[in-house]
């Protein structure tokens, strides 16, 4: 077995991909509930802080970003 062979099948990597994106909306959610008068820069930073443990090397991309502007922009209820 080379090391391209190891990888997770298709049920255990759909589930991976599933579970992150529920991390991600509840911290998406979190955030727009408590900080619903923060601005962009202060919500990305309360996403980065909330999902920067949840995630092995975890890195902030424009996705946080644009949840962050999406939160100030009143998109996600309370």
């Amino acid at each position: 077995m080379t090391d391209r062979e190891i990888h997770w099948n298709d049920e255990a990597r759909a589930k991976i991909l599933d579970d992150a994106d529920r991390v991600l909306e509840e911290a998406v959610h979190q955030v727009a509930a408590s900080h619903a008068d923060a601005s962009s820069d202060e919500a990305y930073a309360e996403l980065n802080r909330l999902l920067k443990d949840r995630f092995i090397d975890y890195e902030p991309g424009p996705d946080v970003r644009k949840y962050a502007d999406a939160i100030v922009a009143g998109e996600f209820g309370s």
